[in-house]
């Protein structure tokens, strides 16, 4: 079955003449999840965790695939390809080793970007290796002398989030998913730089594992991030979308 959302957004992203929105509601309203990141001009960062009911986005030795269903990951793959950048943390490619292509959809593979400051990463993993896209290794300048496949080494002063987003922008890199793990999210979102939220929490209980969100404690709930926030159903699992925009970090 034709996914005319899905058409419709990429024309968008192509820069092709504008069509019509699709007449069902159920099209208009994937097309209203993905409008903002798809039409965003500027700098633009969007998070995305999969997660259980009960906060875990993996088991305690790092497996992860799939806490969420079917439905969530070719949304994420429709994430990677409305990017320019894809980016993980180094503790993500050293239990993962993803690929992040857009190989569930149709659409272009984004440039993928690896945070490793310390530079704790063999070289051998997949994204360094593979060919099938251009991959940044961002790290410490002090770490930038030592090779990583065919990766492009950026070094920065500070590879903080602010000035991770700041060096993309410089190469055109301005439309940015972060993809994880949670420690990396966690960080872009504390750091106020993040645009926008998608947590996506499937039916399953894990019990024990690898934690989502972990920001600074707070005392109080008033303290709390209560962002506006739409829901919507990918199969059995709820992605929360969450509006960041002109909200300060806790």
């Amino acid at each position: 079955m034709m996914d005319t959302a899905w058409i419709w957004l990429l024309d968008r992203r192509a820069g092709r003449p504008e069509a019509p929105l699709p007449a069902d509601a159920a099209a208009r309203d994937r097309i209203a999840l993905l409008r903002p990141f798809a039409e965003a001009e500027g700098r633009f960062a969007l998070a995305h965790l999969g997660q259980s009911i009960d906060g875990h986005i993996a088991t305690g030795c790092g497996q992860s695939q799939f806490v969420t269903g079917p439905c969530n990951l070719d949304h994420l793959h429709r994430l990677r390809a409305l990017a320019d950048a894809v980016l993980v943390g180094a503790g993500t490619v050293a239990h993962d080793d993803p690929r992040l292509t857009t190989r569930r959809v149709d659409g272009p593979n984004p440039v993928r970007v690896v945070l490793d400051p310390g530079r704790r990463l063999d070289p051998g993993h997949g994204l360094f290796t593979d060919g099938a896209a251009p991959t940044l290794l961002l790290c410490a300048a002090n770490c930038a002398d030592k090779p990583a496949g065919e990766a492009e080494i950026v070094g920065l002063d500070d590879p903080c989030p602010a000035a991770v987003l700041a060096a993309l922008a410089e190469r055109g890199l301005r439309r940015v998913l972060i993809e994880g793990g949670g420690t990396t999210v966690s960080r872009f979102l504390a750091a106020g730089v993040l645009d926008r939220l998608h947590v996506a929490v499937a039916p399953i209980i894990i019990g024990s594992g690898k934690g989502g969100l972990r920001l600074p404690e707070i005392a109080h709930l008033d303290q709390a991030l209560r962002p506006p926030c739409r829901t919507y159903a990918m199969g059995g699992d709820v992605l929360f979308d969450f509006d960041l925009r002109g909200m300060a970090s806790p």
